[in-house]
């Protein structure tokens, strides 16, 4: 009866929400179910972070309507993170801008700087908002192939002459999801003088770079020289600190990107409930030791699962960060069909490559937000059928 918009209608389905829907079904029939899909850690927040909500929770203070800049407690906390973190000063006033969650400011931004037809540069696979933002926001995405033969980076040199007159943004997100691939320096300052050259905004979604292994370290876009003049980056809690359900990220740069992204948000919500914005004061300059106990459980079950996979002559690759493993799928079905068979007849939930865009086809993505122990039964299926 009611006809949705065409901006609606051209947004590819949500992956996630088809593998919840599948996922509640398999639990409905009673069977036991091995999560590797969504990415959502399966740690408990941290008990010093929670205490502070409930404090703040108290304070009726905080049950106004929040500040649209968020609070200035928790932009200076970001502030401190990010000259400890990366050597990089920020001004906490006009560089700094809390979020509900990094994913809502990344699907807002393209609102600020996108009009009809205007073309947005969008990596392939890819965090299904890149799109959906660029869409909402009447623009066009133009697809960058990650390629294993190039590691999972985008040529920026096949990018065409005519897509780079038309683009505003380019999305760029190491350590990657769903690759789990890594950027080299190098790539950095192609990206910066390619940008500027063009005169393109970079999106830098920077929400895995904790979680990183093997002695490596990821960088901010924010410490290679000429970035401040074009780099919007995102951050958020959720990964960092086991917080997804909690809502809270930022947004970090230039400071004419972001006041742009302030101004639309400005129209659309009424910032952070303030107790929660606390509880990430909490967490961002509280202890950290944690993460390090963090990255050694995921690195554990990295190594299991990929370990596991290999033996079974698969193709899995070993990540240098994210919890997330890329895997090649070792028959000539499509990652849709494969996804479905282990749930069928395994009870495994994967995540198809193809969910991400065109160029995730033949692959899968399995999280490691499960045990070790579930992981090894995993494996104990796999086997069974394959």
């Amino acid at each position: 009866m009611f006809k949705l918009s065409k901006k609606v209608q051209a947004l590819p389905p949500y992956l996630f929400l088809e593998i919840d829907k599948a996922k509640r079904q398999a639990r409905h029939e009673g069977r036991d179910i091995i999560d590797l899909g969504i990415g959502d850690p399966d740690q408990p927040t941290a008990k010093f972070i929670i205490e502070a909500l409930y404090r703040a929770s108290q304070d009726s203070a905080n049950h106004r309507y929040a500040l649209d800049q968020g609070m200035p407690v928790l932009r200076r906390a970001i502030q401190g993170w990010y000259k400890r973190r990366f050597n990089v000063d920020l001004n906490s006033d006009t560089e700094i801008l809390p979020l509900i969650g990094s994913k809502e400011g990344i699907a807002h931004f393209p609102l600020a700087f996108l009009n009809h037809g205007d073309i947005s540069l969008v990596p392939d696979p890819c965090y299904p908002p890149y799109k959906g933002g660029t869409i909402l926001a009447a623009g066009r995405p133009y697809i960058m192939p990650l390629l294993e033969s190039n590691h999972f980076l985008p040529d920026l040199e096949k990018v065409t002459l005519s897509a780079r007159k038309k683009a505003k943004v380019i999305f760029i997100n190491y350590p990657n999801n769903p690759t789990s691939a890594c950027a080299s320096d190098d790539f950095y300052r192609q990206l910066i003088e390619f940008s500027v050259r063009n005169k393109i905004i970079i999106i830098s979604d920077l929400a895995y770079s904790e979680m990183a292994y093997d002695g490596y370290k990821p960088r901010s876009l924010l410490e290679f020289s000429g970035a401040r003049e074009i780099v919007v980056e995102f951050h958020s809690l959720s990964k960092t600190y086991n917080m997804t359900g909690w809502r809270i990220g930022w947004a970090s740069g230039n400071s004419q990107l972001i006041s742009a992204l302030a101004k639309v948000k400005s129209n659309i919500d009424s910032g952070i409930f303030s107790a929660i914005q606390l509880a990430g004061v909490a967490a961002i300059d509280g202890p950290q030791d944690y993460l390090k106990s963090m990255c050694e459980i995921y690195q554990e079950r990295r190594d299991i699962l990929v370990d596991g996979l290999c033996a079974l002559g698969w193709n899995a690759i070993r990540s240098k960060a994210t919890f997330y493993v890329w895997i090649k799928i070792p028959t000539k079905s499509d990652s849709i069909k494969f996804a479905a068979r282990l749930l069928k007849e395994s009870d495994i939930v994967v995540t198809p490559g193809v969910g991400f865009g065109k160029y995730g086809e033949g692959y899968i993505r399995m999280a490691l937000t499960v045990s070790k122990e579930r992981i090894k039964e995993a494996l104990e299926r796999i086997k069974k059928i394959f």
